[in-house]
């Protein structure tokens, strides 16, 4: 991509704006739809709130001050519409917050886009004890190798924080995993 200014100014433009974003959607798109995949764990789910985050994208470019990369912006866009998206789900089900991770793993069973073994399986069960924040951090790190820097500017959070949180998120599955 060019100048990350010149791209924010071209998606920004009417003129450019359908081709800019046609771009930044083949750029990002996989990515997020990772992010988000690892947060709601669901295919469809994840297809759904990719699509809710590249609307919001979409129509808010113009409120992008800049003071983070542009892939920061989009990744706590796509957080918080996942996070948005799995409360709704609880309402709608009536589960307690601290079930819903857990529903949501044991659904991956039926998943037929979850293409994980018995020890990814496991694994997500481990995922779905930690609370939100260690899972979205632990999920970050492990899965797509996101720089503590960039996951500052995602989570706005201090990278030491953000290192305790994953660092008690391992032990935490280290222990779950070795259980048996």
């Amino acid at each position: 991509m060019d100048n990350e200014q010149d791209f924010i100014q071209r998606l920004s433009t009417s003129s450019t704006k359908e081709a800019a974003f046609r771009e930044l959607l083949s750029l990002y798109k996989e990515r997020l739809y990772w992010h988000i995949r690892h947060i709601v764990k669901s295919h469809d789910d994840a297809d759904d709130v990719l699509q809710n985050t590249f609307i919001k994208v979409y129509k808010n470019i113009h409120n992008f001050k800049g003071d983070s990369k542009l892939f920061s912006w989009m990744y706590r866009i796509a957080t918080n519409e996942s996070i948005t998206h799995i409360n709704k789900n609880a309402k709608r089900i009536n589960l307690a917050n601290e079930d819903t991770h857990q529903h949501m793993v044991n659904s991956l069973k039926a998943d037929v886009y979850f293409e994980g073994d018995a020890i990814q399986y496991k694994l997500q069960q481990a995922i779905a004890t930690l609370p939100e924040k260690q899972q979205l951090v632990f999920n970050m790190k492990y899965f797509q190798d996101i720089k503590y820097r960039d996951m500052s500017d995602i989570l706005e959070t201090s990278e030491g924080a953000l290192k305790a949180s994953y660092h008690i998120a391992v032990k935490k599955i280290e222990a779950i995993l070795t259980q048996d």
